[in-house]
């Protein structure tokens, strides 16, 4: 069963962060659409890395305290069939790389209507079993707001869709200096 052991951060975005991830080597950088349906767990994504445009079907689902997260391929057809039954939707620039064997590193800048960014979040995807997140890899360190508490779900990116709680939420770690 694909199990997602994800941990979040929340980062600073100063308009530098973005263009420093862009010519970073190694790094991967792709535009996500995202649309969620109307029951539980169902998703949408289009995705374009390197001018490759994918279709995908999400489930994403707490199961007995993991996250079952299920993504296959649809054919673009079927991809904008279900796309009229959308609910929250939301666009993203994501990068993302390996850091070592064990980990995978994605930093979300969420767009709104306009294209300009109104949040980044960094996740580190580990190994099933690890609890602990790795250090931030030092590119992102200097951008850290906060650590997201494990399975906040005001940061998911389902709540992130929506931008006004998205730019409140910012505020919020901002005052607090932490995201709990």
């Amino acid at each position: 069963m694909p199990i997602e052991n994800e941990r979040k951060f929340v980062l600073e975005n100063d308009g530098r962060l973005e263009p420093l991830l862009g010519q970073a080597p190694g790094v991967v950088r792709s535009i996500l659409v995202q649309a969620y349906l109307d029951a539980p767990g169902l998703r949408l994504r289009g995705i374009e890395t390197d001018g490759k445009l994918r279709h995908i079907f999400g489930y994403k689902r707490e199961v007995a305290g993991n996250v079952v997260e299920i993504e296959t391929e649809i054919h673009r057809v079927d991809f904008h069939r279900l796309w009229t039954l959308r609910r929250e939707t939301l666009q993203k620039v994501r990068y993302s790389w390996p850091e070592g064997d064990r980990y995978k590193w994605d930093v979300d800048f969420f767009k709104g209507p306009d294209g300009a960014t109104y949040f980044v979040l960094a996740e580190v995807e580990m190994p099933e079993h690890e609890t602990n997140a790795p250090p931030l890899p030092p590119r992102l360190a200097p951008y850290l707001l906060a650590a997201v508490p494990y399975g906040d779900p005001r940061f998911s990116s389902k709540r992130l869709s929506d931008q006004p709680h998205a730019e409140g939420l910012l505020v919020e770690v901002r005052m607090k200096g932490s995201a709990a």
